[in-house]
């Protein structure tokens, strides 16, 4: 079994920030890419960044610049930190993780539950 769990979400004014952490646990044998998406209500969920496990990053083109990914392989985490946050960052956001349990040849794709990020203008 694999779970990811989110945190660092919450209230924040335009212009602040927050640092999402994703943590994977369970039965890893190796992690290849990870992310993390968002779905904002009434949009379909979208991809905010990913980074792969030689460290290679992509981004939306609307969080360049103000977003940065980023992973700790020794502890399965994956982090987003966010700055210069505008309203429409307001979102549920998730994360996700290319794994391969131990055991198994096949790569799966797992996510986590979602933590929301709310940002007042």
């Amino acid at each position: 079994q694999v779970q990811l769990v989110e945190s660092g979400g919450g209230l924040v004014q335009a212009g602040g920030s927050l640092r999402l952490s994703c943590a994977a646990s369970g039965s890893i044998g190796s992690i290849n890419a990870m992310g993390w998406y968002r779905q904002a209500p009434g949009r379909e969920r979208e991809l905010v960044a990913r980074i792969i496990s030689g460290g290679s990053t992509n981004y939306a083109d609307s969080v360049k610049e103000r977003f940065t990914i980023s992973r700790d392989n020794a502890k399965n985490t994956v982090y987003l930190q966010m700055n210069s946050l505008k309203p429409d960052d307001t979102a549920l956001y998730y994360c996700n993780a290319d794994i391969q349990r131990i055991g198994l040849s096949i790569v799966n794709r797992y996510w986590g539950q979602g933590t929301q990020v709310t940002v007042s203008s």
